[in-house]
């Protein structure tokens, strides 16, 4: 009861002596130097018109502002592409398919030719350079929880399958990249571009799987700790590591000037890779402690460290002439993993980066893609060549090297299904082109599209499978039955 008669009395007392104090100033002359407002006698109706004539000035004001916007930005991204992927899990796809087509929705060939004055408010161009730069900080975080999903000792257990069939998902359809490269390049390289770059380029468009989306396809059916489920993941984990290996040496080629600036580029590269496997990844652990390790919280000094190393892995490769998405898978690759600590880690990471960051490079990937250059038949039956070729090359080659390797045709196919998820994998490589300018818009919005429906084309081609290999069994039954 005291605490409370007090309460009320130093509220009573505060806001008396700020009235008081108030009314005093009111009646005190102007500052020196500043001219004392002259007296209105415009009628009030207009004194509130110009009030709030002014108040909508401000607030286009602060709605001009940088971080206003960028907030706008992340406001409507964040919630359109929550709001489409979940649309998109009720139809049997994964949520991030429904983020890579709310970015493709809200970039120019949707939204802005739907809403053109709502696009150029929501996007306009002097703003991109923020989002962009969130987006590549995405990008990174992202490629450092994936370098941390690989499991090295499932890849030795399963080393004789998983190179053939995952060497077999990049060689063939390379060799078809390549052959396409020959026909497109007249008409869809970026200028100056040679024909080598922009072949091996091709190639490594075709050939990426994209084993984070791959991963949760398998869990969500269920079918993880399976055969077919370990030996996917196995696969992927190889073909991730092999693709973008060889995306790293296009990299270092396309932006080196000359044989001898290329040859550098490359042997850094080898340098700083031989660097982070042989020297950090040992050290890491002695430089961590085990009583860190162990802890099932990492404390801030843990994480600024982990920051601190992924940032610098990054900008080491960047500064190499290649791309910051390459350091930042290798310093996951490189992560301790006794006591769970990969998975403690990327916990905290991958929420962050796939709530917040990664929404924002499919954006910005959707306002670098415009639909509408695939105008007329010849637009849209080549980029239906690129799907055909890509998908033959990835799915047939993987399933022809599963059959080899000794599993039935039905697994095999399964596989190679899996193996032709391109998703966001693709979508970072495709960027990557876009930026050296090897892929100018139309070609890299056929890639694009692309990506899309390949992995679109997962689920359904699981489930078309998984039907003929039911309705073989039960042909095989019927007889010994009868």
């Amino acid at each position: 009861m005291k605490t409370s008669l007090f309460y009320v009395f130093l509220v009573i007392v505060v806001c008396t002596g700020i009235i008081g104090v108030l009314q005093l100033g009111s009646s005190l002359p102007a500052p020196h130097g500043i001219a004392a407002a002259a007296p209105t006698t415009a009628p009030m109706m207009a004194d509130n018109q110009a009030a709030l004539a002014g108040s909508m000035a401000a607030l286009q004001a602060h709605l001009d502002n940088p971080l206003s916007h960028l907030f706008v930005q992340l406001l409507v991204i964040i919630a359109f592409s929550r709001v489409m992927g979940s649309a998109f899990k009720r139809f049997g796809q994964p949520a991030v398919v429904g983020e890579m087509a709310a970015g493709i929705m809200l970039g120019p060939s949707l939204l802005g030719l739907l809403a053109p004055q709502t696009f150029a408010f929501v996007f306009p161009r002097a703003s991109l350079g923020a989002l962009e730069l969130f987006a590549q900080i995405g990008v990174c975080l992202f490629m450092f929880a994936v370098g941390m999903e690989l499991d090295v000792n499932q890849v030795r257990r399963k080393v004789h399958v998983a190179v053939a069939v995952s060497h077999s998902s990049i060689l063939i359809p390379y060799l078809l990249g390549v052959c396409l490269a020959y026909f497109l390049f007249s008409d869809l390289a970026g200028a100056g571009v040679t024909f080598t770059v922009f072949a091996l380029f091709m190639g490594i468009s075709m050939s990426i799987t994209a084993f984070p989306v791959l991963a949760r396809i398998l869990q969500d059916r269920g079918i993880t700790k399976t055969f077919l489920g370990s030996t996917a993941i196995t696969c992927a984990s190889v073909d991730d590591v092999t693709a973008w290996s060889i995306l790293a040496f296009v990299v270092a080629i396309a932006k080196a000037t000359s044989l001898y600036g290329s040859a550098l580029n490359l042997l850094l590269v080898l340098i700083f890779v031989a660097i982070m496997i042989f020297g950090v990844r040992p050290a890491l652990p002695r430089a961590l402690g085990s009583e860190r390790l162990q802890q099932e919280e990492p404390s801030k000094g843990t994480l600024a460290t982990i920051v601190c190393l992924v940032v610098g892995a990054a900008l080491s490769t960047e500064l190499m002439g290649i791309h910051v998405v390459f350091g930042a898978f290798l310093a996951g690759a490189i992560m301790p993993e006794s006591h769970g600590f990969r998975r403690k880690i990327n916990v905290r990471v991958e929420h962050f980066s796939s709530v917040l960051l990664l929404p924002l490079f499919f954006a910005f990937t959707g306002l670098r893609a415009q639909i509408q250059l695939l105008d007329g038949q010849h637009g849209w039956l080549l980029c239906l060549l690129i799907i055909v070729v890509a998908s033959i090359g990835k799915l047939g080659g993987s399933a022809v090297a599963a059959r080899i390797s000794g599993m039935n045709w039905n697994d095999s196919l399964k596989l190679g299904a899996l193996m032709n998820t391109r998703g966001l994998m693709e979508l970072i490589a495709l960027n990557i082109g876009y930026d050296l300018g090897i892929l100018p818009p139309r070609i890299f919005t056929m890639l694009v599209v692309m990506a899309l429906a390949t992995t679109m084309l997962t689920g359904p081609l699981l489930a078309f499978f998984g039907r003929h290999s039911a309705a073989a069994q039960d042909e095989l039954r019927e007889p010994s039955g009868a």
